[in-house]
């Protein structure tokens, strides 16, 4: 039995991963959640956002005192949105539909000890330049969109697409790191080491 909880990450994305170790925090679990994240009927996509984390975190399994964080990003077109393309033609649809067009990316994340949930969701704007079909075609050649809501990440190739964001750039990678520090620290979870609560 150990004095101080557990530290759990409910994602599997090795980007979040690499965000908490950036401010020093590493997990003593690693455990995806399996739900469905499918959108509901007519649901918008700040609120989708914050539902998907809020259940993401209540599927993990963890003890009584263990603190646990998941988090969700959405890209929205208007009130669309565009999660995780299933297959090339559909990621080549979402980068013409985001061509030359500002857009919101979403990051909910919601961490959980015992009964208590801390929420906070972040959006920031990305504006996408106008992309040519070889830059699409060469784009999809990388691989890049799988997995990648919107069919893009700003911390990789894309990242030559996008002249422009205003808000929260680790919000847009997938975790935003102030804010995700904070609720850390409201569960009780030290941010630096050494540091007590």
């Amino acid at each position: 039995m150990t004095d101080t909880p557990q530290f759990i990450l409910g994602s599997g994305s090795p980007r979040r991963l690499e965000m908490l170790a950036q401010i020093g925090i590493v997990p003593n679990a690693v455990r995806p959640p399996d739900i469905d994240e499918d959108p509901l009927k007519n649901e918008l996509p700040r609120p989708y956002c914050a539902r998907i984390s809020r259940e993401k975190v209540a599927a993990v399994d963890a003890g009584a005192d263990d603190i646990v964080l998941c988090a969700d990003t959405t890209v929205a077109l208007g009130r669309r949105i565009l999660g995780k393309p299933a297959n090339r033609a559909e990621a080549e649809a979402f980068l013409r539909m985001l061509s030359g067009r500002r857009h919101k990316v979403i990051t909910a994340v919601a961490v959980k000890r015992g009964e208590r949930v801390w929420e906070r969701d972040v959006q920031s704007v990305v504006k996408m330049k106008v992309v040519s079909d070889q830059e699409i075609r060469a784009y999809l050649d990388t691989n890049d969109w799988q997995g990648k809501a919107g069919g893009y990440a700003i911390q990789g190739p894309a990242g030559a697409l996008i002249p422009w964001i205003s808000g929260s750039f680790t919000g847009i990678v997938g975790l935003p790191l102030a804010e995700t520090a904070n609720l850390l620290r409201a569960a009780g979870h030290p941010q630096f080491q050494g540091e007590t609560i």
